[in-house]
C-alpha cells in the first residue's frame, strides 16, 4: 500500500475534513469569545483540532498524539469548570470522545501513518483518554450537586395542630386555593405514600373549548376547579363556565357568556377559576364534624360556619349558592350554582361591567384573568392590564361589589388610595396605575383583604411613575374590608424595572414560634423570596434586609440603590458565570458563552439596557401564579421553584420600522406606545432552542415553617416532551402549575414541561407515582373525598399553555385509588 494521498480511503479523507471544519468553527468562535474577555479554551482547542485535521490528511501519526493531548486537556478543563456535574460535563466532552473513539478504531487508525497502530504510544494515550472520559461520565451519573436531602421526621408528620383544619371538609374545594386561606391543602387523607401507586384514571372530561381564529398566542388552561356538593365547576380560556359530576365526569350544565371579540386580545386569554359564595355559610356557628362524617352524602362545612345541607336546586332559594365568573371581555357574572344561569338580582341581568370608568380602550386590555375574592358581603375583583402595551393604559383599580346586588361598595385606586368611596358616574380611575392580576386572599376575622400588586405599565421603562405608583408597585397591600382603605403595605421591589410584580396568591397560616402562635401571611415572589409577615401589621416574621444592587440604566430613568431580600429565599445562590453556559454540544455552548459575554450582566437586578441585559431570574420568575402549598397542621410548605434567564433589550422607537411585527404574549418586541423605548423580551436560548444556562431549571422543595429551614429540594421533571425523539432525561424542567398538599402526606404537581401528574412523598420529596397527561398540565390539581362513594379523587385540568410551549388540549382528568377507599 502506498503512503500517497490517492491511496487514502475516503473515510480518512472525510475524517480529516470533519476535524478541520470542527476546529475551524471552534477557532473562529473562540476568537470572538476571547476578544470579549471569555475563556481561551475554545480558540486553543479549535486551532489544535484544525491542526489534527491537517496532520490526518497528511497521514502523519502526530495527528493521534496531538488529538490524545487535546482530549486529555479537554477532560481536565471540564473537571476544573464543572467538577462531575453530568449535565454540564457531557456536552463538553461528548464530541471529543466520539471523534476520539472513531480515531481509535482500527479501520481508521491504521491508515493514519505507516506504523503498526497496535504498537503505537499515540493509540495507547488516546485509549487512556477515552477510558478516562468514560469513567468521568460514569462517575458523574452518581453525583448530584443540586440536591438537598432531608426528611421530615415521623413526629412532625404525626403531630401538628389538628385545630388548623377544624371545620374544613374533605369533600369540598370551595375556593381557588382550597380554602379562604389560599393554602392549596386538602384535608382528604385516604391517599397515602403507601397506596398512591395504585392511583388509576377514573374519568376524563373534554370541555370542547380549543383555540380559534383571532386568539392570542398565550391561550392557556390554568383553571383550578371548585368542588361543591356533588359537582366540579370550571371555566375555560374563552370564559365558559361548566359544571361536571365529581364522580363520573358527566357534564351537568354550561354557561357561555359569548365574550365580545370586537377587540384584539393582544396578550392573554385564560380563566384561572371561579369564586363561590354560599349565603347559608353565614347563618349559624359550626358544629364539630367528625372525620367519618366527611364521607356522608351531605355537604360538610368548609370553614368555621355550618353549611345548610342542600340536596337539590329545588331545596334552596335560587342563587343562595352562586358562582362568580370573570370573563376576558371584562365582565363579572353571578351564576346560580345549580343551573349555571345568571342571578338576575346581581348587577344588570346577572353581570357587572368591569370596564366602567376605565376608559374607552379597556376592552382587550383590561383582563380579569383570576377569580375574585368572596367574603360574607363582598366580591372583590382586580384585573390584568396588558404588559408593555402603552404608557397610557387603564388603571389597576381594585373594586368591591355587594355579593348579592352587584352594587359598588368601595374602590381602591392606586392613584388615589385614600378616595375609596364609589367613583361618581362619569369619572375615570387614574390611568396607568399598578394592577393586581393574580389571586388575592382575605382574612375576615381581621377584616382585611391582601392584594398582591404588579407594575404600572410599561415594565422596563419607569418614567414617569408617581409616588403613589412607586408605593404600590410589586407590593402586598392590606385593605380594610369594610372601607377599602390601606391598613398596611409591604414593598418587595423598589422602582421595578424587571417585571417583578407579585404573581402568587398569598397564603394565610398560623405559625408556632418561640413567642407563641403568630398569624402569618406568606408571599412568594418572582425573585424567589418568600416573605413571611405578620398579617395583622405587615411586619416581617422572617428577617428582611436591603441589599446593594447594580446601578445605571438608560438616560432619563434611574435604579434604586438597594432591593429588599428575605432570609427565606429561593433566589439563585450565586450569579451566572460563563462556565454556567450550556448546550447540547461544544458548539452551541460556545455560542451561548459569546451571547453571555455580549450582554450586560452584573448579577440580580441588572438594569435593562440598549446593549441587552441578562435578567436572572427571568420574568417568569422563581415563583409565579401557581404560588405554594402549605400544610397548616404540620406547618410545612411545598413548592416548585423555577430558574430560567431572560434577555431584556431596550430599543429606541425611531430605530424600529413602522411595519415591524410586535410580539404577542410576554415575548418578542413590545410596543410601549408613548415611551421613547420599546422593549424586546426573549428567553435566553441557544441557536438550538435550548436554555443557555445549565440545568436543572425546575425543582420541588419543602420548608419547615417552624424553623424556616429548607428540608429537601430535588430536580423535577424530564425532557420527554421537549427533547428530540422524546428522550426522557431526568434533567429538572420548569413547571408552571400549582402544587397540592394533602393530609395523607402526599404532594401533587402537574405543571412541568413534560406531560405528567406526579405524586411526591412529603417526608423526603421522593417521586412516588406519575401518570401521563393528554396535554400540558399548567394548572393546579385539587383533591376531595366523594360524598357518594367515599373515594378520594385527584383532579387536574390538562389543557396546555400557549407561551409556555406545551400542547393545547381540553381535558379535565380525575384519578382515584384502584381499590375501595378504606375508612
Amino acid at each position: 500500500m502506498t503512503d500517497g494521498y490517492a491511496a487514502q480511503p475516503l473515510r480518512v479523507v472525510l475524517t480529516a475534513w470533519v476535524a478541520g471544519v470542527m476546529g475551524g468553527l471552534l477557532a473562529l468562535g473562540g476568537v470572538s469569545l476571547a476578544w470579549l474577555g471569555g475563556s481561551w479554551y475554545y480558540l486553543l482547542a479549535g486551532v489544535g483540532l484544525l491542526l489534527v485535521g491537517v496532520l490526518i490528511r497528511r497521514r502523519q501519526r502526530a495527528a493521534l498524539w496531538l488529538y490524545a493531548v487535546l482530549l486529555l486537556a479537554s477532560l481536565a478543563w471540564t473537571v476544573f469548570e464543572v467538577r462531575f456535574d453530568w449535565w454540564q460535563l457531557a456536552p463538553r466532552i461528548d464530541l471529543w470522545c466520539l471523534l476520539g473513539l472513531w480515531l481509535f478504531l482500527p479501520f481508521i487508525n491504521r491508515h493514519i501513518g505507516p506504523q503498526p497502530y497496535w504498537r503505537d504510544g499515540a493509540t495507547g494515550l488516546l485509549g487512556l483518554g477515552l477510558l478516562l472520559g468514560a469513567s468521568m461520565a460514569g462517575y458523574s451519573l452518581t453525583q448530584d450537586y443540586h440536591r438537598l436531602d432531608g426528611t421530615f421526621d415521623s413526629a412532625r408528620l404525626a403531630g401538628g395542630n389538628p385545630a388548623a383544619q377544624a371545620g374544613r371538609s374533605a369533600s369540598e374545594w370551595s375556593a381557588y386555593g382550597g380554602s379562604d386561606r389560599g393554602d392549596r391543602y386538602a384535608t382528604a387523607d385516604l391517599i397515602s405514600p403507601e397506596n398512591v401507586g395504585q392511583l388509576k384514571k377514573a374519568w376524563e372530561f373534554h370541555t370542547g373549548d380549543l383555540p380559534g381564529e383571532g386568539d392570542p398566542g398565550e391561550l392557556t388552561n390554568q383553571v383550578t376547579p371548585l368542588k361543591v356538593g356533588d359537582n366540579l365547576f370550571i371555566c375555560t380560556p374563552h370564559s365558559i363556565a361548566i359544571a361536571v359530576d365529581a364522580d363520573t365526569g358527566e357534564e351537568r350544565w354550561r354557561f357561555d357568556p359569548a365574550i365580545n371579540r370586537q377587540a384584539e386580545y393582544y396578550q392573554h386569554m385564560t380563566c384561572r377559576g371561579l369564586a363561590y359564595h354560599d349565603a347559608a355559610v353565614y347563618t349559624e356557628p359550626a358544629k364539630p364534624v367528625m372525620a367519618a362524617q366527611a364521607r356522608e352524602p351531605s355537604i360538610v362545612p368548609s370553614d368555621t360556619r355550618q353549611r345548610t345541607p342542600v340536596a337539590s336546586a329545588q331545596a334552596v332559594e335560587r342563587c343562595t349558592q352562586r358562582l362568580f365568573l370573570p370573563t376576558n371581555d371584562a365582565t363579572l357574572y353571578a351564576l346560580d350554582l345549580h343551573d349555571g344561569q345568571p342571578c338576575e338580582d346581581f348587577g344588570k341581568g346577572g353581570m357587572v361591567d368591569l370596564k366602567v370608568a376605565l376608559g374607552d380602550d379597556a376592552l382587550g386590555v383590561y383582563l380579569p384573568t383570576s377569580p375574585p375574592v368572596v367574603t360574607e358581603k363582598l366580591v372583590i375583583v382586580g384585573g390584568s392590564v396588558t404588559d408593555n402595551g402603552a404608557v397610557d393604559s387603564p388603571g389597576g383599580v381594585i373594586r368591591a361589589y355587594d355579593v348579592r346586588t352587584g352594587e359598588l361598595v368601595w374602590n381602591f385606586d392606586p392613584g388615589r388610595p385614600d378616595a375609596t368611596e364609589p367613583l361618581p358616574a362619569g369619572e375615570t380611575y387614574v390611568r396607568s396605575t399598578p394592577n393586581s392580576w393574580t389571586i388575592a386572599t382575605a382574612d375576615e376575622t381581621l377584616g382585611l383583604v391582601y392584594i398582591p400588586t404588579g407594575n404600572q405599565t410599561p415594565d422596563q421603562w419607569a418614567v414617569p411613575r408617581t409616588p403613589e405608583a412607586e408605593r404600590f408597585t410589586a407590593a402586598l397591600v392590606a385593605l380594610d374590608l369594610a372601607s377599602g382603605q390601606v391598613r398596611w403595605e409591604f414593598r418587595t421591589v423598589h422602582h421595578d424595572l424587571w417585571d417583578r410584580d407579585l404573581p402568587s396568591q398569598p397564603t394565610l397560616v398560623d405559625i408556632d414560634g418561640p413567642q407563641g402562635t403568630v398569624p402569618a401571611i406568606i408571599q412568594p415572589t418572582k425573585r424567589g423570596d418568600l416573605y413571611v409577615l405578620d398579617r395583622r401589621t405587615g411586619e416581617p416574621i422572617v428577617p428582611v434586609s436591603e441589599q446593594p444592587v447594580p446601578q445605571g440604566t438608560v438616560e432619563g430613568d434611574f435604579t434604586a440603590p438597594t432591593q429588599p431580600a428575605s432570609a427565606l429565599s429561593y433566589a439563585p445562590e450565586q450569579a451566572l458565570r460563563e462556565r454556567d453556559m450550556w448546550g447540547g454540544t461544544p458548539f452551541d455552548q460556545l455560542m451561548c458563552r459569546i451571547q453571555f459575554r455580549q450582554l450586560r450582566y452584573e448579577g440580580d437586578f441588572t438594569p435593562p439596557s440598549e446593549q441587552g441585559s441578562l435578567i436572572y431570574p427571568g420574568n417568569v420568575g422563581v415563583f409565579n401564579w401557581p404560588s405554594v402549598a402549605v400544610d397548616p397542621v404540620r406547618q410545612m410548605l411545598f413548592g416548585a421553584p423555577n430558574y430560567l434567564a431572560f434577555v431584556s433589550r431596550l430599543v429606541k422607537r425611531e430605530e424600529v420600522p413602522e411595519d415591524a411585527r410586535m410580539g404577542g404574549g410576554e415575548q418578542g418586541l413590545q410596543p410601549n406606545l408613548g415611551a421613547p423605548y420599546m422593549v424586546s423580551l426573549e428567553p435566553f436560548l441557544s441557536v438550538l432552542g435550548l436554555p443557555c444556562q445549565s440545568p436543572p431549571w425546575g425543582y420541588v422543595t419543602a420548608v419547615d415553617l417552624r424553623s424556616m429551614e429548607k428540608v429537601w429540594q430535588h430536580k423535577n421533571g424530564t425532557s420527554r416532551d421537549s427533547a428530540p425523539l422524546g428522550i426522557p432525561f431526568s434533567v429538572g424542567v420548569p413547571a408552571l402549575g400549582g402544587p397540592l398538599i394533602t393530609a395523607g402526606g402526599v404532594g401533587f404537581l402537574s405543571g412541568t414541561l413534560d406531560y405528567y401528574l406526579r405524586a411526591y412523598d412529603l417526608r423526603t420529596g421522593e417521586e412516588l407515582w406519575k401518570d401521563r397527561l393528554p396535554a400540558g398540565g399548567q394548572a393546579t390539581p385539587i383533591s376531595y373525598v366523594s360524598e357518594k362513594t367515599g373515594k378520594q379523587y385527584v383532579v387536574v385540568m390538562a389543557g396546555g399553555h400557549g407561551s409556555f410551549g406545551t400542547r393545547i388540549g381540553d381535558s379535565l382528568v380525575a384519578w382515584t385509588l384502584d381499590v375501595d377507599a378504606a375508612p
